[in-house]
């Protein structure tokens, strides 16, 4: 019955967002009040349970998302991204233009959301199809596949940072280190079906002609910002985060010390991130309320979406827990030896589902928190894989019901049997690649 009773729960959650449109916050609270009172949870505790998870969840992890979405948006608005895609062009070259695009999804996803981020690179990614001659398929796919690798796997875009805190997971340098690493092969998976599919399609882009030049592109931000101001607020978190995780795993006999005590303290994801907002405020072309009310405003405004859909997952975590759906589950779960496969599975049917990566990586944690000591995954490596492994269920498969779906077959002039064929097929391609290597890693290190 309690196996049935999650299911029902699962169930409502897909159908309510994906066929009846039902947001995902109050669809979460509706399954967190169903199970509660299925399992027979006493009435004085609903509340106070979801209330506990939900605060809970939002303490650790909000204003994480909150400084991340701001950073992003000072990003987009200041010219930095286009000033950090124009460096890794000269870096990569313009001899291997499809790689340099990816790289350049792969780098400016970290803070940005993948809808912004490729319309913000779109222009320079036509003039490049123009300029060069290159496929703009092969072009759009390998942009919107870079931006999807780290989008789904590396803090402190929103979803891995959800999914984190959901798990219990303290070492969020941690996750941004596994995650650098393992979305890399992710962003090459990406590449090569890129190129494999500029080959076989073309799209509106491949017949365009008078597009925007990269000086036209650029001239629209006036003067760019020097490549240190564009990517000190996106590296000098993570570099502060991934210190911090390499001093607590290697110098812990020193914690008494007021080196490692600082360390620690620049590496707490919330003092990292507001770090990197202050270097984030030399972007702004001027002090004023345009900037400093308006941008800022926009980014607390993107992000209230996501802290409350974080924050009902919290609260259906809370109430999950206490009910021992979890333990018996994962039990019964465990007897099939999937391990590590379980988030994998769960994540990519709610992102086929309903389209959302967020609302994958946000659900899928929060059923499999009371499921890790079950599948042999509450250490903290176990936790970090585990992440990983919901990351990549939640890029299987972007299609029709994915907004950025949309934004990449528009804006690439792409057919919808053309954006199928070139886009869909390689976040599923990315999502198996990545699962695969999460397998492998999980079968040395677990």
């Amino acid at each position: 019955m309690l196996v049935v009773i999650l299911l029902v729960a699962i169930g409502f959650i897909v159908i309510s967002t994906s066929k009846w449109k039902l947001h995902p916050f109050i669809s979460l609270l509706i399954a967190a009040y169903g199970i509660a009172v299925s399992v027979g949870m006493g009435y004085a505790d609903i509340a106070k349970t979801m209330t506990k998870g939900f605060g809970g969840i939002l303490a650790y992890i909000g204003i994480v998302i909150v400084l991340g979405t701001i950073i992003g948006v000072i990003l987009e608005k200041s010219g930095a991204a286009i000033k950090m895609a124009n460096v890794v062009l000269k870096l990569v070259g313009k001899k291997r233009p499809v790689l340099a695009m990816s790289i350049i999804g792969y780098i400016v996803s970290i803070p940005v959301f993948c809808d912004s981020g490729f319309v913000i690179l779109n222009a320079l990614k036509r003039s490049l199809v123009e300029e060069l001659k290159v496929s703009g398929v092969a072009m759009s796919v390998a942009l919107a596949t870079g931006l999807f690798a780290t989008h789904t796997l590396v803090p402190p875009t929103p979803g891995p940072i959800a999914a984190a805190g959901n798990l219990g997971i303290d070492n969020l340098g941690l996750v941004i280190l596994v995650g650098l690493g393992i979305s890399i092969i992710t962003m090459l998976a990406g590449y090569f079906w890129a190129m494999r599919a500029g080959k076989k399609y073309q799209s509106g882009e491949d017949t365009l002609v008078n597009l925007e030049t990269d000086s036209e592109v650029i001239a629209k931000y006036g003067k760019l910002p020097s490549a240190f101001k564009s990517f000190a607020p996106i590296f000098v978190p993570i570099l502060l985060m991934g210190l911090a995780s390499v001093v607590k795993l290697s110098f812990s006999e020193a914690s008494a010390t007021p080196t490692y005590k600082f360390l620690i303290f620049l590496g707490n994801p919330t003092n990292a991130l507001f770090i990197g907002l202050i270097f984030a405020s030399f972007l702004l072309p001027k002090f004023d309320e345009e900037t400093l009310s308006g941008w800022v405003g926009e980014g607390i405004n993107n992000a209230g979406a996501i802290l409350i859909i974080t924050g009902a997952g919290g609260a259906l975590g809370a109430v999950l827990k206490a009910s021992g759906i979890g333990g018996y589950l994962g039990d019964t779960l465990q007897t099939l030896n999937l391990g590590i496969l379980v988030p994998f599975i769960i994540a990519a049917a709610l992102k086929t589902a309903q389209g959302s990566s967020t609302t994958a990586l946000v659900v899928t944690s929060t059923i499999m928190f009371p499921l890790l000591a079950s599948l042999g995954l509450d250490s903290e490596t176990g936790k970090v894989l585990t992440v990983m492994a919901i990351g990549a269920g939640a890029m299987t498969v972007s299609h029709a019901n994915d907004s950025f779906f949309w934004v990449v077959s528009r804006f690439s002039k792409m057919d919808v049997g053309t954006a199928y064929k070139a886009y869909t097929m390689a976040t599923l391609v990315q999502g198996l690649v990545t699962i695969a290597v999460v397998m492998v890693l999980a079968g040395i290190l677990l």
